[in-house]
């Protein structure tokens, strides 16, 4: 058989937690375990009946059932742009400003390709989300890790970049509240991303998903806004582009709906990107999230609600035993640092779990070097499944305790 010869960039895309994380969670159902999963953070609650319906009615029109061009998606844009503007009081131009992506992980992976030559640097969160670093490798790119550490508050400290990779970096990407860590940001901290990039001609992208999942309780922490974006720190979408996806908020992750919306220039170049790669989803889809974004939001907060019940059972769950991690203001995860004798063996932590008691979660090493030392818990189960997957935890601690 000929030997098949591929491009060196796939090198880089050859490991992946979620994929590494799916046969370790094969090989456990397999062995006969009960498998209870908290590895990935796709929302478990379903998306609310007025968007079904909305999808529903399109398909009984035929004139949905052909190719969708750019000009198609204008009332699905008059809606992003209206919801973000009801928001944020940030005025958007749906023509020029926005652009309908298949969820934002397309736009974080497409980007790089309209930015970076080979060889430019990427300014990227680590840890951080796997797709970020994905696009920077199609595009050739380079990556400079930018530490999240706990003492920083999980922020990046852009006076630690070296001049000589800001000589040569081209994009930075953000992304708050974060995944993995589930910290989040000021508005201050987004004026000086702003300034930094102006400062160095850097295209800013910030990755938006987690908008609506906050808790009440961070209302305080920033009073301008709970979770700000980034285009309220640049007015003028100087340098900004901002990545939101309607799988959090509405629990919408398996239609693949989202949205780029910013600097009019970046929009054009991801959107001569994305006409060389695909059209746009199906109409009815389209139909399904106008419904969302326009219609009754007390759907958002009852799963906020839902996911903060969560949370609060989980974190309890984990004290109980002795595992004492700090409670997030956001997202649908828990980020925790590994008791010993796991510290620095993240990966060796979750496919032991897994296959000992079933219950899988995702290795802060998949997120990045600086993510080793901790796992991500995804709140996508119920509080008493959650306190039945600490309670395997425990035995499981307890008995590699008695290993080593």
């Amino acid at each position: 058989m000929t030997k098949m010869r591929f491009a060196n960039r796939l090198q880089p895309l050859q490991s992946n937690v979620f994929a590494d994380m799916d046969r370790a969670k094969a090989m456990a159902l397999a062995a006969g375990q009960e498998l209870i999963d908290l590895s990935l953070g796709s929302s478990d609650l379903p998306a609310q009946p007025h968007v079904i319906k909305a999808i529903a009615r399109s398909l009984d029109d035929p004139t949905t059932h052909g190719y969708l061009l750019f000009r198609g998606t204008q009332a699905f844009r008059q809606a992003a742009a209206g919801w973000y503007e009801k928001k944020f009081g940030v005025k958007v131009d749906p023509e020029t400003e926005v652009l309908p992506l298949i969820g934002s992980q397309e736009g974080t992976a497409h980007l790089p390709l309209a930015i970076l030559n080979p060889g430019d640097f990427a300014l990227l969160l680590d840890p951080g989300y796997p797709s970020h670093a994905g696009g920077v490798h199609l595009a050739s790119g380079q990556i400079y890790p930018m530490p999240l550490k706990a003492e920083n508050d999980f922020l990046p400290v852009f006076s630690d970049i070296p001049v000589s990779i800001l000589a040569q970096s081209r994009l930075m990407v953000l992304s708050y509240p974060h995944n993995p860590t589930s910290a989040i940001a000021p508005l201050s901290f987004f004026k000086e991303a702003v300034s930094f990039c102006q400062q160095h001609n850097i295209v800013l992208v910030h990755d938006f998903p987690y908008v609506d999942l906050v808790f009440a309780e961070a209302e305080t922490s920033f009073p301008q806004s709970l979770v700000p974006s980034i285009l309220q720190a640049d007015t003028d979408k100087s340098v900004s582009i901002e990545f939101f996806t309607l799988s959090k908020s509405y629990n919408m992750g398996g239609f693949r709906i989202g949205y780029a919306i910013g600097n009019a220039q970046l929009i054009q170049a991801l959107k001569q990107v994305k006409a060389a790669v695909d059209f746009n989803q199906y109409l009815g889809i389209l139909n399904g999230a106008i419904a969302a974004l326009t219609g009754d939001q007390h759907s958002v907060q009852a799963a906020v609600s839902t996911f903060r019940q969560r949370r609060d059972a989980f974190i309890n769950a984990l004290h109980q035993i002795g595992w004492n991690v700090p409670t997030p203001d956001a997202t649908m995860y828990i980020w925790a640092k590994l008791p010993a004798p796991w510290h620095q063996n993240s990966i060796e932590f979750c496919t032991q779990l897994v296959k000992k008691t079933g219950v899988a979660v995702s290795p802060g090493a998949g997120f990045g070097q600086f993510g080793e030392g901790y796992v991500r818990f995804a709140l996508v189960q119920e509080p008493p499944v959650l306190e039945t997957a600490v309670g395997r935890i425990a035995d499981f601690l307890q008995t590699s305790a008695n290993l080593y």
